[in-house]
């Protein structure tokens, strides 16, 4: 992308969506268009339409979505299948029929079996059922993939999805309602702490592992794939290592400095018991993700402590 393009990142104030912008900025983008929700509402097709008309964008960040937790899931699956329908299709038939450029469309690695091999390859998508406790969720991400791909196959549009795993950092989501496992379990750990309680509860076993990728290094894989990649299939963006709950809790702990018990509760669901992605296909291409786990985590409580806590 020349320095000067007209760049639409759709979700500017969430947490991908500001890390994105956070890595144009650095890269000397001078021409980054953004809208508040109140601004731009992206689940009306007039307003999105009234966007890309007057403004132009030659290539668009689709990073905006309705996110959430297992709790957040469970207890609003219209919501979340609806408001992500809705978002993916203003915007994706808008940038094609206002003639953008290329076209990043963020989805998320719940889009594969529950089951599915591990590490889990691109093409394991659709080969099994999902998870229960985010499927609405999920399909709506898998229709995205494939309104990308049927403009691709119909038009030729320039249009790429990447499918990240779970993601952090500075801006993430705290309520503990909405908030992804690692938010959540930073803010309880931390509170525990200033509140001197004995005990901090953790939802299900410990056992499922999970893989978590630091924001900024997805931000950056974004800007890299929009100049390196141009292909059908999803692309998938992690750092290939996972963890177990148990031991992200304890990892947490010891970055908070908590010095009490935490309590797993086997009643609450544990969700997918395993998600590891197969990132060789994006090494292939020449980038990896580069901020180590623990160096992450602190990064982020340090920002939460001083705009949350």
């Amino acid at each position: 992308m020349p320095l000067d393009a007209r760049i639409f990142v759709a979700g500017h104030r969430g947490l991908v969506g500001s890390a994105i912008v956070r890595a144009l900025e650095r890269q000397g983008y001078r021409n980054v268009l953004t809208r508040t929700r109140a601004e731009l509402d992206l689940r009306s097709e007039p307003d999105v339409d009234d966007f890309f008309s007057s403004e132009r964008p030659e290539y668009v960040y689709l990073a905006a979505a309705k996110v959430g937790g297992i709790w957040a899931n469970n207890t609003y699956p219209v919501d979340f299948i609806q408001e992500n329908l809705e978002i993916e299709l203003n915007v994706i038939r808008a940038a094609h029929e206002h003639g953008v450029k290329k076209l990043l469309f963020l989805g998320s690695s719940c889009i594969y079996p529950r089951l599915a091999p591990q590490p889990i390859k691109e093409e394991y998508l659709l080969t099994g059922p999902l998870e229960p406790t985010n499927q609405p969720y999920a399909i709506a991400k898998i229709a995205g993939i494939e309104l990308v791909n049927s403009y691709r196959r119909q038009y030729g549009a320039h249009f790429i999805s990447a499918m990240p795993t779970n993601l952090y950092g500075p801006g993430d989501n705290f309520d503990l309602e909405t908030s992804h496992v690692l938010a959540a379990l930073l803010r309880k750990t931390h509170e525990a702490k200033v509140n001197g309680s004995p005990t901090v509860q953790v939802w299900g076993t410990g056992n499922p592992r999970r893989e978590f990728l630091h924001v900024d290094d997805l931000a950056e894989a974004s800007l890299f794939l929009l100049d390196h990649y141009d292909d059908a299939v999803p692309i998938n963006v992690g750092i290939g290592e996972d963890i177990s709950i148990r031991e992200l809790a304890e990892l947490i702990k010891n970055v908070v400095g908590y010095q009490g018990d935490l309590v797993f509760d086997p009643r609450k669901p544990d969700g997918m018991p395993r998600k590891l992605l197969d990132v060789n296909r994006i090494r292939a291409l020449g980038w990896s993700a580069r901020i180590p786990l623990r160096t992450g985590i602190e990064q982020t409580y340090e920002w939460f402590v001083q705009n949350m806590a």
